[in-house]
């Protein structure tokens, strides 16, 4: 088993060099080859240069640097795409998660293709840290059906093959593990150390809350209908539909047959729009639909993932 440690770094110069020897401290006792992979994400204080000292003395380093702050995700999708270990390690570079903590993740990931880290004693803030932290979690783990205490702990083991079939946009680094659980994944969660900063400037805060919370909705529909979208707009359009023609037929009859004046009536202004999007809602199921069948036909990928093949076909 080969490791790959992929770590974000965005103006942490004050935290680099003690990182790098707490990493290499735990690292080098496991037995086993790793690398390290530190990812620049635009920093605009000193951390590029120190990386580039670190990496000049261990051939085990290796350092991205990207050419502008494209955020976390972005920087953690780098390094998957330039890992090249059996296991893929994550973590932060504020010196917040323990690196001593890597033995534990390396072990379960012999039993689990999927090992999340859980800041079960977080030494954050409550009103602005952790407070929204716990109201996230439990609103991912209700959508998603992955229940987990602590998806935003960075701090998280995957096989490689797992990471591999994942692309990650926006701030959805977060959701790995509900996203990776349409392919069948086994997960496991374990709890870590977590300590307080204490240099450097947090880049967390509540504003990022409104960021997670679209794309849990993004997650929820990859989740369940990325395949499948006239399921998820035909029920909201036939549901429209439907109502606003029983609103049509109820002023008819009112029209027809009792001599009532409908035409200023707000209710058939209501009837008429219900109809009008109901029949929106399904042209865009059927676009949806349309679209898949084009992106899985021209790019010939699978709407399944074979874990392997026993027998005569094995490849």
């Amino acid at each position: 088993m080969t490791i790959s440690v992929v770590i974000p770094l965005y103006n942490e110069e004050e935290n680099v060099q003690e990182l790098y020897s707490r990493l290499k401290g735990v690292l080098d006792t496991l037995g086993t080859d790793y690398e390290l992979l530190f990812v620049d994400d635009g920093s605009s204080d000193n951390t590029l240069k120190f990386l580039q000292e670190i990496q000049a003395g261990d051939s085990n380093v290796v350092v991205l640097s990207l050419r502008r702050n494209f955020g976390q995700t972005a920087a953690f999708a780098a390094g998957f795409d330039y890992s090249r270990g059996d296991v893929i390690i994550t973590m932060d570079g504020d010196l917040q998660n323990d690196p001593n903590d890597i033995p534990k993740f390396i072990e379960l990931m012999k039993d689990n293709d999927l090992v999340s880290g859980w800041r079960k004693k977080r030494k954050d803030p409550f009103i602005s840290r952790r407070l929204p932290s716990i109201m996230a979690n439990w609103l991912i783990s209700k959508v998603t059906g992955v229940n987990l205490h602590d998806y935003g702990c960075s701090l998280k083991a995957y096989k490689r093959d797992v990471i591999k079939n994942l692309k990650l946009y926006g701030e959805m680094h977060r959701f790995i593990p509900a996203v990776a659980s349409w392919y069948g994944v086994r997960i496991a969660e374990v709890v870590t150390e977590h300590h307080p900063r204490v240099r450097g400037k947090s880049k967390y805060g509540i504003s990022r809350t409104m960021k997670v919370v679209l794309d849990l909705i993004t997650v929820k529909f990859l989740q369940s209908f990325s395949t499948k979208p006239l399921q998820f707009f035909g029920p909201i359009g036939l549901a429209s539909g439907t109502l606003g023609f029983l609103i049509s037929v109820y002023l008819t009859i009112e029209k027809f047959f009792a001599g009532k004046e409908i035409g200023s009536r707000p209710l058939l202004l209501l009837g008429s729009l219900l109809i009008i999007v109901g029949i929106q809602f399904i042209g865009m199921g059927l676009l949806g639909e349309m679209m898949v069948r084009v992106y899985h036909e021209t790019q010939k990928k699978p709407i399944y993932v074979i874990k392997k093949v026993i027998g005569p076909g094995n490849k």
